[in-house]
């Protein structure tokens, strides 16, 4: 299998040359194909804001939960 960019050395190759694994190169040569608009997926700058938004909506979903708790904990307090 050619690396499809260039085409003139295998995957197994460039992993060999590089000390990486045939998945890896697989991988960043299917994201790179994403990325330049030849595959369907994700390019690399959507898994970025993914992840940017994950971790907000979970930074969101804590300051919920505190503040349902802050407010039961003052709903039942004496007064």
């Amino acid at each position: 299998m050619t690396c499809g960019r260039r085409g003139d050395r295998s995957v197994g190759q460039v992993a060999k040359d590089f000390d990486l694994t045939e998945t890896a190169v697989r991988d960043w040569v299917k994201q790179a194909g994403i990325d330049a608009g030849e595959r369907d997926g994700l390019t690399s700058s959507e898994r970025v804001e993914l992840a940017a938004l994950r971790r907000e909506n979970r930074r969101l979903r804590e300051d919920v939960d505190i503040l349902k708790r802050v407010t039961a904990f003052f709903a039942t307090a004496p007064r």
